[in-house]
């Protein structure tokens, strides 16, 4: 398995990849987002890649006023037909490795609460759910 920063060739292989959890919105749209995370400063976008693209993970550098600067996860899948075989595992130490190499303490993660198995991933890698919040928004 290689891990590497996802290149344009890998467009169609990272919407699919969220379709899988229902998160890949109408191409033209997916294509804006893609475009602006891939080249905004701060932010990577990793593939996994063993016979095509098996996994993807989107982490940034997330300043703020209320606590210190930490790397977010803001997404990762792993293509459903090779889960629990370490590749989420490996994205994740890579995006690890990326916040430090940046001089970032911590690295966070939001998680569905519907996940319970990827609870159970997180925790096994030392995550710990540290609160609860609702997120709001407006149309």
């Amino acid at each position: 398995m290689i891990l590497r920063d996802a290149t344009e060739a890998d467009f169609a292989a990272v919407r699919r990849l969220l379709d899988q959890l229902g998160y890949a919105p109408d191409e033209a749209e997916f294509r804006r987002r893609f475009d602006s995370v891939r080249t905004t400063a701060g932010h990577r976008i990793i593939v996994a890649e063993e016979d095509g693209v098996i996994g993807v993970l989107h982490v940034f550098e997330r300043p703020a006023l209320d606590k210190g600067c930490e790397a977010a996860v803001q997404a990762l899948v792993v293509d459903d037909s090779v889960r629990s075989r370490g590749v989420g595992e490996a994205l994740m130490r890579e995006a690890e490795a990326w916040a430090a190499s940046r001089g970032l303490p911590t690295t966070s993660l939001y998680t569905s609460i519907k996940r319970d198995r990827a609870h159970a991933f997180y925790e096994r890698l030392g995550y710990r759910i540290k609160g609860t919040s609702h997120l709001m928004g407006r149309p």
